[in-house]
């Protein structure tokens, strides 16, 4: 077993996968691989076994139906502290994630408890983009920064996190567990006085295969953000 765990979740992702992987072992770095698939029906599952018979560091757990990312996740970190492993790293199977970054996120943890990435630290980061996506992904980050008073790009999922210093239950505790999940966990880690560090990063346009959130992803994260804005004000989010 290594120290590093990789978690990716999937769902319909079968022609990622495998580049992915491919990338991951260019690094050069010692990790094992947890792949979290939501019932894929591509064929995705039929990959990750295949990945699995010929690569002693890949781990994945099937689920029964699209449970969401944000459970995914929260799944993985507690495969992850049970195995005991002492760095956690979480990442997108799309291809938008690249791994060149990686040893720079744990390199970052020297001096932090979580690092996460951000597209909005210097200019021209999301090049390549169609203009309503570079309006709309930086419309969100600026709300999302505005509302909750985070410096961050919180709604990415490129994180890396020291497993002796950040506790799973802080990992855990956000309530949504769909897409929302990845700015609520950043607004409570940082509530929670957590040194969260930050890497700028390019993030190419995917590619291969197609996004899953779905228009009722979107009002949901719009009419959930409002709640925990409203909760927050008036003192009854609960940080425990």
């Amino acid at each position: 077993m290594n120290n590093i765990i990789i978690i990716v979740p999937t769902l319909n992702e079968k022609e990622n996968i495998k580049i992915l992987f491919d990338k991951l072992i260019a690094t050069k770095i010692a990790f094992d691989l947890l792949i979290i698939d939501d019932h894929s029906i591509d064929g995705s599952q039929e990959a990750i076994k295949e990945l699995n018979k010929k690569n002693q560091n890949v781990n994945y757990i099937f689920r029964p139906k699209k449970m969401g990312i944000g459970s995914a996740h929260k799944e993985g970190f507690i495969w992850s502290y049970k195995k005991k492993y002492k760095t956690i790293i979480t990442m997108d199977a799309d291809g938008t994630h690249d791994t060149k970054y990686i040893q720079n996120l744990i390199d970052g943890l020297k001096n932090f408890d979580i690092v996460t990435t951000n597209r909005f630290l210097e200019k021209n980061l999301l090049e390549g983009w169609p203009l309503l996506r570079i309006f709309l992904t930086t419309l969100r980050h600026l709300t999302i920064s505005l509302l909750l008073s985070i410096p961050y790009d919180s709604s990415g999922a490129f994180r890396c996190f020291n497993c002796n210093r950040v506790k799973l239950f802080d990992l855990v505790l956000a309530k949504d567990n769909s897409y929302s999940y990845f700015w609520e966990s950043i607004f409570l880690l940082h509530k929670k006085k957590y040194r969260i560090g930050q890497v700028p990063v390019k993030l190419p346009y995917r590619k291969i295969g197609s996004s899953k959130m779905s228009m009722k992803d979107i009002f949901f994260s719009i009419y959930y953000l409002i709640i925990v804005f409203i909760k927050k004000i008036l003192g009854k989010y609960k940080f425990k």
